[in-house]
């Protein structure tokens, strides 16, 4: 069935969208930023987590993180290239170009290798969500779990499907209960029991890929391979809606083929009649 025109999609949410405004003001920080240090650095990530993402920001105080649309940081960028020699655009086309999946810039005036020492260096665990791929096999033993109230029994029971009862007030295991195997891509029931449990296998890294300095230019870190999704191949409407019209003609024709020999039998009857009374 086509989709009505009149129809018009309404949001709910009383919070205004960002727009074209909000872009341009990212354009233009990057563009100031690009004159103002002297390093660029491109960065991807490993487990995002705003909140470490945040702590992050704190410790380089005295530089400046983008992480946002690429597309939008590659204009900010490709802007003030324009406006440099023809070695500085051909280096941070380069880096440019680099801006694929979920990465961020790091604009800073300290130097190389105390950048790169600092990232390799740093790495936070937290708690694994729903599509990690667990890192361990967690079994939890039969028994007492003294670490939960008896208010959530029901739930632990009900929701996370955990072999549970209270005994004497206290929720126990009635049996062992495999949590998830080491490769296995975690459901988010199987997150949430992880994080109940206290057991965190998920660890935020930010990897320097490459970076871009006004002495040196480009320079690549740490290679790395970007898989596309292939897209689904949709067949073209016209072709189905030509074999539609074609199947409701080849049906029209044989209903008409139909009624114009039941009108020939009728009128084969009607001389017969008139035979028979002459």
């Amino acid at each position: 069935m086509p989709r009505s025109k009149r129809d018009k999609k309404i949001s709910l949410t009383k919070t205004d969208k960002k727009g074209v405004g909000m872009k341009q003001h990212i354009i233009e920080d990057i563009q100031s930023c690009c004159n103002k240090y002297d390093n660029i650095f491109l960065f991807s990530v490993e487990n995002m987590r705003n909140s470490k993402l945040k702590e992050v920001r704190t410790e380089w105080k005295d530089s400046r993180f983008f992480f946002g649309k690429n597309r939008v940081m590659q204009v900010g960028l490709k802007n003030f290239v324009s406006t440099e020699d023809a070695s500085t655009i051909k280096t941070l086309n380069e880096l440019t170009d680099r801006l694929t999946g979920q990465c961020g810039l790091l604009f800073t005036n300290r130097n190389r290798m105390e950048v790169l020492e600092w990232f390799d260096n740093y790495s936070e665990v937290d708690f694994a969500r729903s599509g990690f791929i667990a890192t361990e096999t967690v079994v939890l033993p039969q028994g007492p779990l003294p670490e939960f109230s008896h208010a959530m029994e029901p739930h632990l029971r009900t929701a996370l499907g955990m072999p549970t009862k209270l005994e004497k007030g206290i929720v126990t295991l009635y049996k062992e209960m495999l949590v998830c195997k080491e490769g296995q891509i975690l459901t988010p029931e199987q997150a949430k029991i992880l994080k109940l449990i206290g057991k965190a296998m998920a660890e935020f890294r930010l990897n320097i890929e490459c970076c871009w300095t006004k002495e040196k230019g480009f320079e690549v870190i740490k290679e790395t391979t970007v898989t596309k999704k292939a897209s689904k191949v949709k067949a073209p409407k016209k072709k189905k809606e030509k074999k539609k019209n074609a199947k409701k003609a080849e049906s029209m024709e044989s209903v008409v083929e139909s009624d114009d020999g039941e009108e020939e039998q009728m009128d084969q009857d009607e001389e017969m009649d008139q035979d028979d009374s002459d």
